[in-house]
């Protein structure tokens, strides 16, 4: 996998040796040489990632992190510190700063070539899901506005893979007030069930040790990434210092983030929250992208399905009756006399009145079957293998019910009397989606003509 990689240090030897390792492994590499020329350049270029020193004069890395990761539009890049600086505190300050991991002088080429290709995976998904939720704000929908990511959620689920009890107690008490903890592998016939229970619950990380002696945590990692249900649940890992070869395999097999043994507390803890935040962070971007879905194919108002949804939909059941030789309905309905109904009590109420005959709808018709609003008072029922017998059977029943129960809609005089006039047309195969609308529409156009408050069938109107 090609990427962009901006290198950034103030010395040019050390920028030439990554160059020439990254590109080497053709990488696309860029290089600035100052905090404040790495800003333009990743302002400029928006690179896939960034290795950044972080002794630097004037403004030194942990500054120019927190800058990338504070602006919305690059906080995204995934920032990897690569500094001869190797105690915990610091690589604990440049998490804080928002870093996604650390590279310690000299930078050994598997780690690095491991870690900058793990995150670029991660990336190039992150970059996805905010493709589609621009999408989604390109249909029309507008969502809230994005939520500041810099508190580590203190509910999220966390499940630990570990044999140690011992070392389970430790991680209890360093992870305490995070959230909630579900410990697997203590016994080791949970083994091969690991990845199985992992299924059963919503899990926002999963920290697997890549030392147990009675299961392979490497085993363990490839089947968490092979199910669906827990293909994007970031994991961490363990491992022994010095162990540079399995980590490399833990990271090829898409495993997020890694600490080493013997764990400091505060890294350890530094890199959960990581995790956590950019788990609430990608499930956000997933919800957004559903609900702009959602928006795109339903009516605002009414809550059904919306007009080209319909049509694109009805296309595939056609389809679907045509090769089945079952029957396909489709009923077109109007409200009679709406207009009168807006200009009598204004479009607050004549929305309301819209509402609940939609509700009406979705009441008296099966779980099969498909309503939309097809336009102003317009609206269409899809009713897969429904005979016109049937079809004119439920047709009637909602009209009925319609003019029996008056709309309680909060109308100034009361109670709104209302009724709806219906055309159905039925197709065996021989119609298209546009010539099954027209029979309906014909239909209700016969209604309407001769009184209202009444269902014509496609036959009837042929006569």
């Amino acid at each position: 996998m090609t990427a962009r990689v901006l290198v950034v240090d103030d010395v040019p030897p050390n920028v030439k040796l990554l160059e020439a390792k990254l590109t080497s492994e053709y990488f696309d590499v860029l290089t600035a040489y100052s905090g404040p020329e790495a800003l333009e350049v990743i302002s400029r270029e928006h690179p896939d990632i960034v290795l950044l020193d972080v002794m630097m004069p004037g403004m030194d890395g942990f500054e120019v992190c927190r800058r990338i990761k504070s602006d919305k539009a690059t906080s995204h890049i995934p920032v990897v510190m690569v500094t001869a600086l190797d105690q915990p505190s610091d690589r604990v300050a440049g998490l804080e700063a928002g870093a996604d991991d650390f590279l310690t002088k000299p930078v050994q080429d598997l780690a690095l070539f491991a870690r900058v290709k793990s995150l670029v995976r991660l990336k190039v998904m992150m970059d996805e899901l905010r493709n589609r939720e621009a999408t989604g704000s390109n249909l029309g929908w507008e969502g809230d506005e994005e939520e500041e990511l810099l508190d580590a959620p203190s509910d999220g689920n966390i499940l630990i893979v570990d044999e140690q009890e011992r070392v389970m107690e430790r991680i209890a008490r360093a992870l305490d007030g995070i959230g909630d903890l579900t410990f697997l592998g203590a016994n080791s016939e949970e083994g091969e069930d690991i990845a199985e229970k992992a299924r059963e619950k919503n899990f926002d990380l999963i920290i697997v040790s890549l030392t147990m002696r009675s299961i392979d945590g490497l085993r363990v990692c490839s089947r968490l990434r092979s199910f669906e249900e827990t293909r994007h649940v970031p994991i961490l890992v363990m491992v022994d210092d010095g162990n540079t070869r399995l980590l490399v395999r833990a990271m090829e097999m898409g495993v997020n983030d890694y600490v080493v043994r013997p764990v400091d507390r505060m890294e350890f803890l530094a890199r959960v929250k990581t995790q956590l935040r950019r788990k609430r962070y990608a499930d956000k971007l997933w919800e957004n992208f559903h609900m702009s879905m959602q928006l795109a194919t339903t009516d605002a108002v009414t809550g059904l399905y919306n007009r080209h949804y319909l049509t694109s939909h009805m296309d595939t059941q056609i389809a679907s009756s045509r090769q089945k030789e079952k029957p396909l309905a489709v009923m077109m309905m109007d409200i009679d006399f709406f207009k009168k109904v807006n200009d009598q009590h204004g479009h607050a109420v004549g929305d309301r009145v819209l509402k609940e005959f939609a509700d009406r709808i979705a009441k008296n018709i099966r779980g099969v079957d498909l309503a939309a609003r097809y336009g102003g008072e317009e609206f269409v029922v899809m009713m897969p293998d429904t005979a016109m017998d049937w079809a004119s059977m439920i047709a009637e029943r909602l009209r009925q019910e319609v003019c029996d129960n008056p709309f309680d809609v909060n109308a100034s005089e009361g109670p709104l009397s209302v009724t709806v006039s219906i055309g159905v047309a039925v197709s065996h195969g021989q119609y298209t989606s546009a010539q099954l609308i027209e029979r309906a529409d014909k239909a209700l156009y016969e209604a309407k003509e001769t009184g209202r408050n009444k269902v014509v069938l496609a036959e009837d109107a042929d006569a």
